[in-house]
This record gives structure tokens, C-alpha cells and sequence, in this order.
């Protein structure tokens, strides 16, 4: 089993973890295909996420990707590449 990473925010949430919520809408998904088989479920469901991740990460840093990528925990290079992705790059 891997290293598990720390919660980004230290104390108690008031509000539910992301774990659960994710948890319920995939569970609320599935139901939704009545019976029929997903089709890439992993690729759908990393392209709901990624998406605006990056982006409230780069809102956050006020447009720094240096700030961002230390936020994300990902090599900046990486940050870049994923925005160019998702047409979020700003030159």
C-alpha cells in the first residue's frame, strides 16, 4: 500500500470530506446507467476533477503557476502541460 498523503487542511472540516462526496456522486452515477455498463469511468471521472482543480489551484496562486504547482504538489512543467491541456495556459 502507498504512502498516504496528509489532508491539505489541518483541524477538524465542518464540512464533508471530498472523499465522500466524490464517494456519493459516483455512487449516484452508477445508478444513473441503469443497469448499463460505464465506459471509462477513470478517464471520465479524472477529466470532471482535473479540470477545475487546476484552475481554483491557479485562481488561489493568483495566476502563479510556480505557487500553484507547489500547492498541487506537482513539478511545475507537469502544471504547465495539464493547463495547455485543458486550455487553461495564460502566457
Amino acid at each position: 500500500m502507498g504512502k498516504r498523503s496528509k489532508p491539505a487542511i489541518k483541524g477538524k472540516l465542518k464540512k464533508k470530506p471530498l472523499s465522500e462526496i466524490t464517494d456519493k456522486a459516483l455512487k449516484r452515477y452508477l445508478k444513473s446507467l441503469n443497469g448499463h455498463d460505464p465506459a471509462n469511468l477513470y478517464q471520465l471521472v479524472i477529466g470532471e476533477v482535473e479540470r477545475p482543480l487546476l484552475k481554483n489551484a491557479m485562481d488561489y496562486a493568483g495566476g502563479n503557476k510556480s505557487q500553484a504547482a507547489k500547492i498541487l504538489g506537482i513539478n511545475r512543467g507537469t502544471l504547465r502541460k495539464k493547463l495547455k491541456f485543458y486550455d487553461l495556459l495564460e502566457e
